[in-house]
């Protein structure tokens, strides 16, 4: 069953599923606002997710994010995005249940292209497509556990996936 308050929908997945694209796309669809988790905790922090890693660690990050995302779920009606991290937390995984969480699908070689050289993810130091592998491998099983639907966004448009997800969710409205 779906929450009847709270966001209209909330976008899950690995960094290069299109989160924060598809949200934007969804909210102009539904003439929504968007919130984006990982930009709550920037304008929270007063810095960049990146500058947040290395200057306070990533247990503060993932702190802020899991305070961020709990006052998201609480406060907003529109689109949703998560940061791909969001779901590694227990409590927050458990405020996603009741509501509308779509996870973007996305493959390897697809999130390798689209996030290139990961200028500004902290958790791609070093093999960047060997980390991406490990945060699929470990994170694709959580996502898929959080989410009521998942979207294929491998060689597909934006505005493709947000096409579908439209159908998705106005399909039960």
């Amino acid at each position: 069953m779906v929450s009847p308050v709270g966001p209209r929908v909330v976008l899950v997945g690995p960094m290069g599923a299109g989160k924060t694209t598809v949200a934007h796309l969804l909210g102009a669809q539904w003439d929504m606002s968007v919130r984006d988790t990982d930009a709550d905790v920037e304008a929270l922090a007063g810095k960049s997710v990146a500058d947040i890693f290395v200057e306070d660690g990533e247990e503060t990050f993932r702190r802020l994010e899991a305070d961020a995302v709990a006052r998201a779920l609480a406060e907003h009606t529109g689109v949703l995005a998560l940061g791909g991290g969001a779901v590694l937390d227990p409590a927050t995984r458990e405020r996603l249940a009741g509501h509308r969480v779509v996870f973007l699908q996305v493959g390897l070689s697809e999130a390798v292209k689209r996030v290139g050289l990961g200028v500004g993810r902290p958790l791609l130091l070093g093999n960047i497509r060997a980390r991406i592998k490990a945060l699929l491998d470990e994170r694709s099983p959580i996502y898929a556990e959080v989410a009521s639907d998942t979207v294929d966004t491998d060689e597909r448009s934006p505005e493709d996936v947000a096409q579908e997800i439209v159908r998705l969710v106005e399909g039960e409205s």
